[in-house]
């Protein structure tokens, strides 16, 4: 089979294999103590590969051999906390490729038994030094370094196409408050947060513009670089929220598509995690509770200005994964979190 034909068949499957998937939910909390105020969750953990990432590796795929990057037999590399490389590893043994992702040390073990179920390697390095040692191997190998952490915010179309920020409109379009006042999300390459910004501008409707709301971790430069405009910004620990928050400015991480930013501390992080997973029936990762502390700091200042309207942000993959870390209390003793406190809090405010 000649390359172009390859690649031809690679499309196609890729699109197959997308073509037999559904939409993810669109969850709505209720909550009495906001209301006017409408909350909804788009679950993307229902993707194959379980988180958000299962969207980014496809259009990345996609980028990549319609690139002429990826051919037959070519190795690829990706650095990757976990989810965007079990999402990539998928992809990869669709199209009979090897795969290598490069994750930081401590990446939790479970992610990276579901890297190896698709038939992929991890190869563990400090969490500074992923994106470099990804490049070096992918050039000693011969292979491609997909770089998400570049080619996330273009890789997708932002202007439709079935993007997350479309289907969070389609969906959105019968409900009280159809025109979310807030979309609230958290940036790990920051290739959702623009398409989503990039989206709200490109459909606004100039009456009731949604806007966009991005929060940060803790150990992450892209809450200071918004607030400050210095790309030079950089850190040596990494984020303890898994699969967001970054050491460095990454360059899809697109600020001026952002409307606000708002930086949340780990433990608040971890506690609602943990409230969201009792009320859901169902664990979710640390990032969709760094997602619900964003939403509920906005919902209660539309409430204090007597606003009504909705916020939608999303879970952005199951808690299974973190059995080992964020659901254990070891764990959680180890590193000096406790959460009970605070998810009493957040329990009563919900009732």
């Amino acid at each position: 089979m000649s390359q172009n034909h390859w690649v031809a068949n690679a499309i196609r499957l890729i699109e197959a294999d997308y073509n037999r998937s559904a939409d993810t939910h669109l969850i709505k909390l209720d909550m009495s103590v906001f209301p006017d105020i409408d909350i909804y969750l788009k679950d993307e953990s229902t993707h194959p590969t379980g988180s958000l990432k299962h969207r980014l590796a496809r259009s990345l795929f996609l980028y990549a051999l319609c690139n002429g990057w990826i051919k037959q037999g070519t190795p690829v590399i990706e650095a990757s906390s976990g989810s965007t490389a079990i999402s990539e590893a998928y992809f990869s043994r669709l199209l009979g490729l090897p795969f290598i992702a490069v994750v930081p040390e401590g990446t939790a073990l479970r992610k990276m038994r579901q890297i190896a179920f698709y038939g992929g390697q991890c190869h563990q390095v400090a969490a500074s030094d992923v994106c470099q040692a990804a490049a070096d191997m992918a050039h000693e190998m011969g292979g491609h370094f997909m770089d998400q952490f570049t080619y996330a915010e273009r890789a997708t179309d932002w202007r439709g196409n079935n993007n997350i920020a479309e289907s969070i409109f389609r969906q959105m379009s019968a409900e009280r408050f159809p025109q979310p006042s807030w979309i609230v999300m958290s940036a790990g390459t920051g290739g959702t947060s623009a398409t989503i910004g990039r989206y709200l501008r490109y459909q606004q409707c100039w009456q009731q513009p949604s806007q966009l709301c991005v929060v940060d971790p803790e150990n992450s430069v892209f809450f200071d670089y918004f607030s400050t405009g210095d790309k030079s910004l950089s850190i040596q620990q990494g984020s303890r929220i898994e699969g967001i928050g970054r050491p460095r400015v990454e360059p899809s991480f697109s600020a001026a598509v952002i409307d606000r930013m708002l930086q949340v501390e780990d433990s608040e992080s971890l506690a609602a995690a943990h409230f969201l997973s009792a009320k859901l029936g169902r664990l979710v990762g640390g990032s969709t509770g760094t997602n619900f502390v964003g939403v509920l700091t906005l919902a209660e200042e539309m409430k204090q200005r007597d606003e009504r309207g909705s916020i939608v942000t999303l879970l952005c993959d199951g808690g299974e994964r973190y059995q080992d870390s964020y659901f254990n209390d070891e764990w959680l003793a180890q590193r000096g979190f406790n959460l009970s406190e605070r998810v009493k809090q957040l329990e009563e405010l919900y009732e």
